[in-house]
């Protein structure tokens, strides 16, 4: 790898999961106003075969494959989302795993990241713990970084993901937050 800075301009889809680390580490954070609508999501290269698996899994499933995340700002500091998949093979898509998101800290560098928290809803990915980090690549380009699990050692797996777009409205909200 030459530099993190000039991976911006790179196939991210063709970096380790290190270089992709590196990379989202030199991002900004967008803001809660930018993030608005439904965004395509493209899984990257993961940390390990069990979790390329899963990925692979979720992403290809006939039945019910993840295909975006969407989000709607709230107020100047807060918004929802969901993430949205193609069900019953590829015929409709359905609203899934409620999140709320704000600017929030890092875990990687303590920076601002846009956050997605999916702990305040009764949901597996809200079971998890899952926390997912947003740094802009680019206008429309946003590099993602999930983590999830029961303990800090768990919690420090990155999975990286791509979005791109808004490529679709935001359909609505889902879910009521625990608190």
């Amino acid at each position: 790898m030459t530099s993190a800075r000039d991976e911006h301009t790179a196939d991210l889809t063709t970096l380790s999961v290190p270089d992709l680390i590196e990379v989202f580490k030199t991002l900004e954070a967008p803001t809660i106003s930018e993030m608005d609508g439904e965004f395509d999501a493209r899984l990257l290269r993961q940390p390990d075969v069990l979790n390329a698996i899963a990925g692979l899994v979720t992403v290809h499933n006939p039945i019910f494959g993840w295909r975006a995340k969407a989000f709607r700002p709230v107020d100047e500091t807060a918004g929802r989302g969901y993430n949205a998949f193609r069900a019953v093979l590829g015929r409709r898509s359905v609203q899934g795993q409620p999140m709320l998101t704000k600017i929030a800290s890092s875990y990687l560098d303590g920076r601002p990241v846009y956050q997605l928290d999916y702990r305040p809803f009764d949901t597996l990915n809200g079971r998890v713990n899952m926390i997912d980090e947003i740094r802009r690549v680019r206008p429309g380009e946003y590099l993602g970084i999930g983590t999830w699990g029961f303990t800090d050692k768990q919690r420090r797996v990155p999975l990286p993901f791509l979005l791109s777009g808004p490529s679709r409205p935001y359909a609505g909200d889902i879910g009521t937050p625990k608190y």
